[in-house]
């Protein structure tokens, strides 16, 4: 064999090899924590030995005709099993590797000037710009979503000009999906809105932290594991991720901070002489022995996230990751689902507009609605029996798949064994209250959302425009709060925005310290309570349940009010002082006081 012939020869087996390990960890399910770990190593130790054999050898194999496109694709590929990493792990370190893999492809324009008429490369450029924008937007960089979504419709119309006999219709649907993703997302509208992620300048509140500190509960649970998964007809969503799933996939993780957060791969000179290659990143040396760990912040919990997945898929993730949680920890399991067939929950709208009496009458005028919730609510009265636990549930299917799609209470019983932190958003989300009092093994806390949504204006509350108004109130409370009185935020409104964000803080300082000083918190809330995480969503709970009950007259307001199990401290309950004041401060702030009645007022 010719000298000459043997370094492409080589380049290609090796392509060829590491392309067989990619596809076995890929198919790999992307939960559970023995998962691919093995095959991991193997797969990434293969393209380092890839990238480093071309980049010794790139003018051979220029000279035997190595295109950049492909060399992009070597990174491309490496930016891939990072985000797969990522959603196997959440751990940061992956998602900004992925992130700096697919910048330096865009930077160094491997895939530009290929050829128009090489379609097959179209269609790997097409796949590179959705990959950048899924990691792009959930590492909330938005002016690079904006870049990539702009060269994406460039490169759609370039290729439905050249390439007339092809259809590049779910092209189109791609771009069509980002564009209303990124239109509802705060993060994009409201420039100056607090992130979701947890921030601990901004969420660690210093008043309550000695109490935090110092709170100490029989029990104490650390919290490892979520599973999140969201099903309803037409909601917004990008890719495989749902408007839903991804507010509260934020809410549940670190706030990158520090100066590894701000890397960024050398630039590459134009005339191809020394590049630095030399960044912690593995885009070119893979130094795969750097500390990618920022030591300021603690590991994120592991999120398994669920993009419509069947009644049976959903259950083996529930019993895969019970099965696998570690001793004294606790799984939060986050189910957002219509509780009818088809249904897309427009028609369980209430406004919070009109007179009292206006809003008694449309809360007296849905009978059918009562006639469903009074068999979950039979057990108040008497035993539990049987029918109970399989009366109302949770839709996961097509429309017409019938009851093989139904998520029953009592399917989640047997996941009780262990501890279970459980938020339903649902319009049948109180069905689940009959779990309280029904576990196996461990008392299950319990975060129900109210049966329907409560807006000043109808236009406001469809779920498959906006997502749900309970997993707002959970992730971005300020921002659910004006979205259901009408208020509109702007950028000129950044003083108002943020003088309302302090009174909120000031609140859940309060709050927290009366959590931690309350002799009758639940051992349920006490034993999590000392996380981060699962604190904010109880916070945030109680100031969503204050909200809507003063929104709402008492009589026959069941239907639009939260509920958590076992029940919180009455010092924290939506009639106390010290929540009303928040929420009536708050409502006068926002010169909105007219939509609340507070006490006998």
């Amino acid at each position: 064999m010719a000298e000459e012939d043997v370094v492409p020869k080589t380049f290609r087996a090796l392509v060829e090899s590491a392309d067989r390990k990619f596809a076995r960890v890929r198919d790999l399910p992307s939960y559970g924590r023995a998962q691919g770990q093995h095959y991991f190593q193997k797969v990434f130790k293969a393209y380092m030995r890839l990238w480093k054999y071309q980049q010794e050898h790139r003018p051979e194999l220029v000279k035997a005709g190595l295109n950049r496109w492909e060399i992009g694709e070597i990174a491309g590929r490496i930016g891939q099993l990072y985000f797969g990493q990522y959603m196997r792990t959440s751990e940061a370190r992956f998602l900004v590797e992925a992130y700096i893999f697919y910048e330096a492809i865009l930077k160094r324009r491997y895939f530009e000037g290929c050829g128009v008429k090489d379609l097959r490369v179209r269609f790997k450029e097409l796949r590179f710009y959705a990959r950048f924008l899924l990691v792009s937007l959930i590492l909330n960089r938005t002016e690079m979503v904006k870049v990539v979504v702009e060269k994406l419709r460039a490169l759609i119309y370039d290729c439905k000009a050249n390439f007339r006999e092809t259809n590049f219709k779910e092209w189109k649907l791609v771009e069509q999906e980002i564009l209303r993703f990124i239109n509802i997302d705060t993060t994009f509208t409201i420039p100056s809105s607090r992130p979701f992620r947890y921030c601990a300048m901004l969420n660690c509140h210093p008043n309550s932290v000695p109490y935090v500190a110092r709170f100490h509960a029989k029990k104490v649970l650390k919290f490892r594991d979520a599973i999140l998964m969201s099903y309803h007809r037409n909601e917004v969503k990008f890719a495989e991720l749902t408007l839903d799933v991804y507010r509260m996939l934020q809410c549940l993780e670190w706030e990158p901070s520090g100066s590894f957060y701000q890397k960024h791969p050398a630039e590459p000179k134009e005339n191809g002489v020394a590049v630095d290659y030399s960044g912690a990143s593995g885009l070119i040396d893979m130094n795969l022995a750097a500390d990618m760990t920022d030591p300021a912040l603690p590991p994120n919990p592991r999120k398994a996230i669920l993009y419509r997945p069947s009644l049976t898929h959903l259950i083996a993730v529930m019993a895969t990751i019970c099965e696998e949680l570690p001793p004294e920890s606790i799984m939060l399991v986050y189910l957002s689902a219509s509780g009818k067939p088809g249904q897309i929950n427009t028609s369980q709208v209430e406004t919070s507009g009109g007179s009292r009496r206006t809003r008694k009458s449309m809360l007296t005028s849905h009978s059918s609605l009562e006639q469903n919730c009074s068999a979950t609510e039979s057990h108040i009265n008497g035993v539990k029996g049987p029918s109970d636990y399989y009366n109302d549930y949770l839709w996961l299917g097509p429309k017409g798949n019938g009851g093989s799609s139904n998520l029953y209470p009592g399917d989640i019983i047997p996941f009780t064994r262990r501890p279970l932190f459980l938020i339903i958003d649902s319009d049948s989300s109180h069905a689940f209250k009959v779990l309280h009092g029904a576990e196996r093994g461990e008392k299950a806390a319990l975060l129900l959302s109210p049966l329907r949504p409560t807006f000043k204006g109808p236009s406001s509350a469809d779920i498959t425009q906006n997502g749900s108004q309970f997993t707002l109130f959970l992730t971005a409370p300020l921002l659910a709060f004006c979205q259901m009185v009408g208020f509109s935020l702007t950028d000129s409104d950044t003083e108002v925005l943020n003088s309302a964000e302090s009174i909120l803080s000031t609140a859940f300082s309060k709050w927290e310290v009366i959590l931690c000083k309350s002799p009758s918190l639940d051992l349920v809330w006490a034993q999590v309570l000392s996380d981060p995480f699962l604190r904010r969503l109880i916070v945030r709970f109680i100031f969503c349940r204050a909200v809507l009950s003063a929104i709402w007259p008492p009589e026959g307001s069941d239907q639009y009010l939260p509920l958590c199990l076992p029940q919180l401290p009455n010092s924290l309950s939506p009639k106390s002082d010290v929540v009303q004041s928040c929420v009536s401060q708050l409502a006068d702030h926002l010169k909105v006081s007219n939509y609340f009645h507070f006490g006998d007022s």
